[in-house]
């Protein structure tokens, strides 16, 4: 299949989520409605937009969609859109306004466009893969290099009890060392904002320790639009199976890498599972 008009397709996905976000305001503060897992839920919000933007999605392009909830086709391979109906969603559900809508369109594992739509911020960030990064219709400036203790960051869940390939015990320790490098950390419990804000330079730098293409594709398009380098923890070159996401203004992304690999390997900080 040859590469889809991403530009073309980022257009038609932006009026979808447009029409989708009175919806999502109306929901803000809606109660779990199924529970994924010891601290996981999604609301009836979560699943209403989801099937309703897929079947948007799919009538509009053609193209398949893979969403957070009901799973979809693979996303390594072929085109599809990769979507999450409301990231943050223990904020949205606490009636906290961090949360948002996200979605990338992908081919052969490759963001081609991303769309982070946080209607309750009134932000719109869209992007196709060679930039620029626009907010709301306005071309952002691109991202020029910073340092780390000029720069405010933020880091992925800090559950002390987490496993997986980066351990409570790890995940403290990065935020202590960050804590001690930059001018501020922040923990925002949204890892589409904490991507955005990094790709419009709010941010220098975001750490994320979750690895599902539905948190991380849109906001890895939109850092890479602006100029932003992307990696995973490891410092090996962001893919859509990467276990982890690494993004940051350049100068400082750098530096974060260095800090990490300070702390050396996480499955030394508890039961961890292979990298």
């Amino acid at each position: 299949m040859s590469t889809p008009d991403a530009a073309g397709l980022l257009a038609e996905a932006a009026a979808l989520l447009d029409g989708a976000s009175e919806r999502f305001v109306a929901g803000l503060g809606a109660p779990s409605a199924v529970r994924k897992g010891p601290a996981d839920f999604a609301t009836a919000v979560d699943l209403e937009l989801e099937r309703r933007l897929s079947a948007e999605l799919t009538d509009r392009t053609g193209i398949p969609v893979h969403g957070e909830e009901f799973g979809g086709p693979d996303v390594a391979t072929g085109t599809v859109w990769i979507l999450d109906p409301v990231d943050g969603t223990a904020n949205y559900s606490a009636g906290l306004p961090l949360a948002g809508m996200l979605l990338a369109l992908v081919h052969d594992g490759v963001p081609l466009a991303g769309l982070t739509w946080l209607p309750l911020l009134n932000q719109r960030y869209t992007a196709v893969a060679d930039g620029p990064l626009f907010c709301n219709g306005l071309e952002v400036p691109r991202l020029q290099s910073s340092t780390l203790q000029e720069s405010t960051t933020t880091i992925g869940a800090l559950n002390h009890g987490s496993g997986g390939h980066y351990p409570g015990e790890y995940r403290y320790r990065v935020m202590g060392e960050l804590s001690r490098a930059c001018m501020r950390v922040r923990l925002v419990g949204a890892t589409g904002i904490d991507l955005a804000w990094t790709a419009s330079g709010l941010l220098g730098g975001s750490v994320t320790f979750g690895h599902h293409p539905w948190d991380n594709a849109a906001g890895v398009c939109l850092v890479r639009a602006a100029g932003g380098v992307v990696t995973d923890l490891a410092g090996r070159p962001w893919q859509i199976d990467s276990p982890s996401v690494l993004a940051a203004l350049p100068g400082v992304h750098a530096e974060m890498l260095a800090l990490l690999a300070k702390l050396g390997d996480p499955r030394g900080y508890g039961s961890g599972i292979p990298a």
